[in-house]
């Protein structure tokens, strides 16, 4: 058996005749104008790969004999502050710190918890624990299994741990069939629900396998997955179970509909699009791109030019890659 890497498809690649000393010396003189150049700051930093951006912080602090990321904590303010500090680490280590903090303080955003721990593969997951553990000191599980509780609780846990099967060129039928009815038995055709075999089918097949299974589970069942986990848990499960298949269906899709309804209403959620396009601008968001205007009709360039505005929009614009 071969593993399948997913491809990359970024919207933020290298700079191409890239000049640490020169960018440094830019944003440098940037931090300093009465006002800050925010634009400056802005379009070198949103235009350069995550390694190139460590080597400008490595060359500011020569120069400036201070570190960049608290410059531009002094020198930034608000959304703008928090996308591009974002920018400054690494994808594994921004993913790590976002989950840190959705389970800070009071109340855990539960929302963000479910968007990060099911959207993640194996691979991404295992190098946001191993981050996690340099940069708190603690493991991700028992920060997880200390902020939420119950079957939620075991279903977060049963994703981080990274069990998932990779996708195999061999396609099982009779093991799609079985998990299926195994789905059905353990929940629409009983009183009450199996949760423990939900999870462990949920949280250990591959997602080609999943997605072969949730098709085939149609034959044994009135109601389709989503429908069924409406009808069987409620509340975060509920909630958790349905961001998982919608991951598991179509990851890309999942994105676009988040930003699509993150930039919906009046009150525009700009921790969520921040989120989504500085994780993803060096990984796929260039097929979150695609899907968002297959699915909304409009390119994701458009909506964030009519959602948001200023210093932000720039930035967001400039990682989105372009108009589609």
């Amino acid at each position: 058996l071969y593993i399948i890497i997913e491809p990359k498809c970024p919207t933020v690649v290298p700079a191409y005749d890239f000049n640490p000393e020169q960018d440094a010396a830019k944003i440098e003189t940037a931090i300093k104008t009465k006002g800050v150049d925010e634009q400056t700051i802005i379009d070198i930093m949103t235009k350069r790969s995550c390694s190139q951006r460590s080597e400008i912080a490595f060359e500011y602090e020569k120069r400036a004999k201070k570190d960049l990321v608290s410059a531009l904590k002094g020198a930034l303010s608000g959304s703008l502050e928090h996308l591009i500090l974002g920018l400054m680490k690494s994808t594994a280590q921004y993913d790590a710190s976002e989950l840190k903090s959705s389970m800070k303080g009071l109340g855990t955003d539960e929302e963000s918890l479910n968007e990060m721990v099911c959207s993640r593969n194996n691979e991404e997951l295992k190098e946001i624990k191993k981050v996690y553990r340099e940069m708190f000191k603690k493991e991700l599980e028992k920060d997880v299994s200390g902020d939420t509780s119950g079957d939620f609780a075991k279903l977060l846990l049963a994703l981080v741990q990274a069990k998932r099967d990779e996708p195999s060129n061999v396609v099982d039928y009779e093991k799609i069939d079985n998990d299926a009815r195994a789905l059905y038995e353990a929940g629409v055709k009983r009183k009450g629900t199996d949760v423990t075999t939900w999870i462990s089918i949920f949280s250990e097949r591959s997602v080609p396998h999943l997605q072969k299974v949730f098709e085939r589970y149609k034959r044994y069942s009135p109601y389709d997955i989503k429908e069924s986990i409406r009808k069987e848990v409620k509340g975060d499960l509920e909630k958790s179970f349905l961001t998982l298949v919608e991951c598991l269906e179509n990851k890309h899709l999942y994105f676009a509909s988040r930003l699509g309804d993150a930039m919906k209403s009046k009150s525009v959620k700009e921790k969520v699009i921040t989120r989504i396009i500085v994780s993803r601008c060096e990984v796929d968001l260039m097929k979150v791109r695609a899907e968002f205007k297959r699915n909304f009709g409009k390119s994701l360039y458009q909506t964030i030019l009519e959602h948001t505005k200023g210093d932000y929009q720039r930035a967001l614009l400039n990682l989105c890659g372009g108009d589609d």
